[in-house]
């Protein structure tokens, strides 16, 4: 989520056997006598890695972290250039503009990654990532680190050069150096973050690439085209990027998985892709045409702006056959009326099962309906009839109590067997919800409240919780009697707990009785 590093290292060969009976040199039998009268003759022979040959060292070394496989080599000065030999390179810098050290340590960082490149010995490669804000008076070393990369082969490229604070530091990095003298890439996977780049349909090298990623990248140029050219690519994940009107898929993409795409500003997406299985979107309402969505299994949809539950229902047709649903509203301004789904088959998540929500309300304390988003979960609930487990994450910017609408005909769920609700402090909108739940869920086994909020950066909200967890309590209690259901607080202390259970319980034996 939603992110984006890869380790993708091939097995190294397996080092050779050690023959305790093999005759070794003086030296070492030497040492392995006096190792044996310290721990004793019944112990196993004493093994040392200067005994191995000199390439089986260089993979040993190879599978370190860089800091760690530098720090061994000035253990023995045979070892002195065993480092060059590691094949994951990841170096870090500064990510922020506003500190005071950034120049400094910038330098530093950009040293040390031509320093290194410099001297290794490009050979067995598998990672090279560079984490740190570039300036775009630097971007000369851009170039040294992109032809050491296409050169050393490496399989795993990842430039992230952005600076988190500011956005308007670019670089220009052409695609085509990442190609080796022969025009092609052993790349399969590469990661790029802000950076300006010009793809066209004459780059034709990435054929092995299986994942791209491509945060604050602007983007001029036939992407569709350089993308049709990418026929093994199985992961793309877009996020934040600029300079695209429409985004098209090609339907060369028939190997493509996943397919992510978050804060573009877009006016329409169309993709082809037979394979796809995990979609996700997130940004304004646009029109999204999925050509091809029979294995579908999964989507993330969060679309920002008014209505938004209850267009992620219905705006995408192609989602329907998923068996796990994300969602997300921003309640930013109320309407007046909830908006009933359509409950024909062909417009319903016949197949889902697992559904996850995220509702955030931007509410006043005295103007009604602007937590009526949270109403809107309960027709939601309508289009998918065979769902068993919902959870469901509010967050309110602001405490309201007014709240009202009415939710009329809610149908009976006959699977629906849990239910989490976090952020839950009986609000009206939260209360008719839930109640409306343990109405309808006729084999609902446990609804699980927690007044906590969960999942948003804005955790002061959680401080007042010793307050708030008292009427939440008496209201589960009360509310666990009057529909004969379990209704659990997380967090709540035991006792207040058991004394539920117990009522509970006893309030289900005199329904038996």
């Amino acid at each position: 989520m939603a992110g984006a590093e890869e380790d993708e290292m091939a097995p190294p060969p397996p080092p050779p056997p050690v023959d305790p009976q093999q005759p070794m040199e003086a030296g070492p039998a030497a040492k392995r006598s006096r190792s044996e009268h310290h721990h004793g003759a019944g112990d196993a022979p004493s093994f040392k890695m200067e005994d191995l040959p000199v390439d089986v060292q260089a993979v040993i070394m190879s599978l370190l972290p860089l800091k760690m496989a530098v720090r061994t080599s000035i253990v023995s000065k045979n070892w002195r250039m065993l480092w060059t030999f590691c094949c994951n390179l990841s170096f870090k810098g500064p990510r922020y503009l506003c500190e005071n050290d950034t120049k400094i340590q910038q330098a530093k960082c950009i040293e040390t990654v031509n320093c290194v490149i410099q001297q290794h010995s490009q050979i067995g490669i598998n990672k090279f990532s560079i984490k740190c804000g570039l300036f775009e008076e630097d971007s000369v070393h851009l170039g040294r680190w992109i032809r050491f990369a296409a050169s050393s082969k490496a399989k795993i490229i990842h430039l992230d050069l952005r600076f988190k604070d500011v956005f308007e530091e670019v670089n220009h990095l052409h695609l085509e150096a990442l190609l080796d003298a022969q025009g092609s890439s052993f790349v399969r996977s590469l990661f790029l973050g802000g950076v300006v780049i010009k793809p066209h349909s004459a780059i034709c090298g990435f054929t092995i690439l299986r994942r791209l990623v491509l945060q604050s990248v602007t983007i001029s140029g036939d992407f569709t085209g350089f993308l049709a050219n990418c026929a093994a690519l199985e992961d793309l994940e877009m996020i934040e990027c600029s300079g695209l009107t429409d985004l098209i898929i090609p339907q060369q993409l028939d190997k493509l998985q996943h397919l992510l795409i978050d804060g573009m500003e877009v006016e329409m997406v169309e993709f082809y892709a037979a394979d796809l299985s995990h979609f996700e979107y997130k940004g304004q309402v646009v029109p999204i045409v999925h050509h091809g969505c029979s294995k579908l299994e999964k989507a993330t949809i969060m679309f920002s702006g008014k209505k938004g539950l209850a267009k992620a229902f219905t705006a995408v047709p192609s989602i329907l056959p998923v068996k796990i649903l994300n969602v997300q509203s921003v309640a930013l301004s109320k309407y007046s009326q909830l908006q009933k789904l359509p409950t024909r088959p062909d417009g319903m998540f016949m197949h889902l099962r697992h559904m996850t929500c995220r509702i955030i309300v931007h509410s006043r304390p005295q103007e009604a309906n602007y937590d009526i988003e949270v109403l809107q979960m309960a027709y939601c609930l309508d289009a998918a009839p065979q769902l068993e487990t919902l959870q469901l994450n509010m967050f309110y910017m602001s405490s309201s109590g007014v709240c009202s609408a009415e939710v009329v005909g809610m149908r009976r769920h006959d699977h629906l067997k849990t239910v989490f609700m976090s952020g839950f402090r009986c609000y009206k909108a939260q209360i008719k919800l839930a109640c409306c739940i343990l109405e309808n869920a006729s084999v609902l086994e446990k609804l699980t409240i927690e007044p906590r909020i969960t999942g948003v950066r804005y955790l002061d909200d959680n401080t007042d919780l010793h307050k708030i967890l008292p009427g939440v309590c008496e209201w589960a209690q009360l509310t666990s009697e009057r529909f004969d259901k379990v209704i659990s607080v997380s967090g709540a202390p035991l006792h207040t707990m058991d004394a539920s259970s117990a009522q509970q319980d006893e309030g289900s034996l005199q329904h038996h009785h």
